[in-house]
């Protein structure tokens, strides 16, 4: 059995899983902007739909995000070693969580629906941190490991 083999797949599947729960988000919400804004008249049973979607999709990133960290950690150190790339790796990942938490705790938890088309916006800066910092930790991956 090839152990270095198993611990990429898994590696390799937690990160496509995390990167794929944002990717559903970001098309969850442009489908229920128009219904989120303005004066929609069940903007507040959307924004409670979004909300337990939020909650469950965050319990799946979550969980891909411990895998992508434990099986990163066990390959560095039984095959890749700590390399200055895999640190790099590692750091732009913890960049990645820290820009995320914070913009999400700064511009998104205090919206309430509805709401105006200019603070649904936040929702897009959001998407663009996060998905900018998957192709910034996918290009060291790729092109410097």
């Amino acid at each position: 059995m090839d152990f270095h083999a198993i611990l990429l797949f898994i590696h390799v599947t937690c990160f496509a899983a995390w990167f794929g729960t944002v990717l559903a988000s970001l098309f969850l919400l442009k489908t229920l902007e128009s219904r989120l804004t303005g004066t929609a008249p069940r903007a507040g049973e959307d924004g409670i739909l979004l909300t337990e979607y939020i909650k469950r999709e965050t319990k799946v990133a979550d969980v891909a995000f411990i895998g992508v960290i434990l099986s990163g950690i066990l390959l560095a150190s039984f095959f890749h070693g700590w390399t200055f790339w895999v640190l790099a790796k590692s750091g732009l990942i913890v960049l990645q969580v820290a820009l995320t938490m914070g913009y999400i705790i700064r511009a998104i938890q205090p919206i309430s629906y509805p709401c105006p088309p200019e603070m649904f916006r936040n929702w897009y800066r959001l998407f663009a941190i996060s998905l900018g910092m998957f192709a910034l930790v996918l290009g060291v991956t790729f092109f410097l490991l």
